[in-house]
């Protein structure tokens, strides 16, 4: 019996049936890659946060690795001095959020010099705070993603937790020997949290 012939429109279906698999089998193996970490996150593991874990992370050592800026939070129950800025990395903007250590007479003097009473709005700092509070320390860290974030790529950065606790809206992922959270909603990441290790151990 004999075959009737192949025409140019045969040609056609074959070519995109052969793109389609070759585009599932690229999709397979992309979908089997591991996860790469965050370049700069493995840095900050020596820059930042073990610094800040063994209590010894300072306003200066923090703006030597971001460039930011200061805020004055009045709240009614105290006053926070905050150290702000924007981590970009390729495509991604995380927010990062220090608090600065004062003592109570330092932070009523803030609020005089700024003119400001507990309750009003925060508001940005000159510069020259920056040099004047170098030496005080950095007591909290949050760092924020600009969008829930795979989980993969935080346990190729950081490895794996030594410790999940169970949240009333998703988990944590601890890292005692860094000080630092990770707080996960639906196995994304939502935000890292950092203090000294000290402060994690009262927790």
């Amino acid at each position: 019996m004999k075959l009737p012939p192949i025409r140019p429109q045969h040609w056609l279906i074959f070519a995109a049936v052969a793109a389609l698999f070759f585009a599932w089998g690229a999709w397979l193996m992309r979908a089997q890659a591991p996860a790469q970490p965050w370049p700069w996150l493995v840095q900050w593991q020596s820059t930042v946060f073990t610094p800040l874990a063994n209590d010894q992370l300072s306003l200066v050592h923090l703006r030597d690795v971001q460039t930011g800026e200061l805020w004055l939070q009045p709240n009614p129950e105290g006053a926070r001095l905050l150290y702000r800025a924007t981590v970009n990395e390729g495509e991604e903007a995380w927010s990062l959020e220090a608090e600065v250590g004062l003592q109570a007479a330092e932070r009523d003097s803030l609020m005089a010099a700024a003119g400001v009473q507990p309750g009003d709005k925060e508001q940005p700092l000159g510069s020259p705070l920056l040099v004047a509070l170098a030496n005080r320390p950095i007591i909290a860290l949050t760092l924020l993603p600009p969008e829930p974030m795979d989980t993969d790529q935080l346990a190729a950065s950081l490895g794996q937790p030594r410790l999940t606790l169970e949240l009333a809206e998703g988990n944590a992922w601890v890292y005692p020997e860094l000080g630092l959270t990770a707080h996960l909603q639906n196995d994304e990441l939502f935000f890292l949290y950092a203090v000294p290790r000290h402060l994690l151990q009262q927790r």
